[in-house]
């Protein structure tokens, strides 16, 4: 929602300037139209292109980033979409009762990791152990087991590699968890040293 109002702000002042510079050059000093509307369309892009360049300054100072850490940290974002996207499809592909519950809780744990990480970019470095080892693992195993599943016909061969499969998504579903609290940990250290000046502060009184 932020980069939409973001878009919208900047368009909006742009044009607003750009109207307003046409109408002094055409009829204040008497210039062109063609002049005039070039003149306005170099306003737009460049009111446009320097807020958008703030906008980005301030969000990078405020998570304490350099742009080439910001690109670096986008571009593992992208990467991890497309892989979330191959996740759901392949945890919803079984249709297993047994475990469409944890399915829906794995895939709550991701997205929620995904988009704290796209929002708070510097808390990338928290849950490195996510994008380069968790998440991948996650998607190649939910994306076997939903292939062996899919057969079919099975043997007690096919059986116990599901099991196996199984087992394994169930250890990882653990560790995404634990990738979570690792981005949470600040907040929850946090929280518990307000809780504690709180209780302090209420027993003084």
């Amino acid at each position: 929602m932020k980069p939409i109002l973001h878009f919208m702000l900047r368009a909006t002042a742009a044009s607003a300037l750009s109207v307003l510079l046409w109408f002094t050059s055409f009829f204040a000093l008497n210039q062109t139209f063609l002049l005039s509307s070039a003149y306005a369309a170099g306003t737009w892009v460049a009111v446009y292109l320097g807020g958008k360049w703030y906008g980005t300054y301030l969000f990078l100072k405020e998570n304490q980033l350099t742009r080439r850490e910001y690109t670096y940290i986008k571009q593992n974002l992208r990467e991890a979409k497309l892989k979330i996207a191959r996740l759901r499809k392949a945890l919803f592909a079984v249709k297993n009762i047994q475990t469409i519950k944890q399915n829906i809780e794995i895939l709550r744990i991701v997205r929620k990791i995904y988009s704290i990480t796209k929002n708070e970019p510097k808390r990338f470095y928290q849950v490195e152990r996510f994008y380069y080892q968790s998440l991948d693992s996650i998607v190649e195993l939910t994306e076997k087991h939903a292939f062996l599943a899919s057969q079919p016909k099975r043997n007690a061969k096919l059986e116990v590699s599901l099991s196996e499969t199984r087992m394994m998504i169930d250890k990882l579903a653990k560790q995404l968890e634990d990738d979570l609290y690792d981005l949470l940990k600040t907040d929850i250290d946090h929280l518990e040293f307000e809780l504690d000046v709180a209780k302090h502060s209420m027993k003084k009184g």
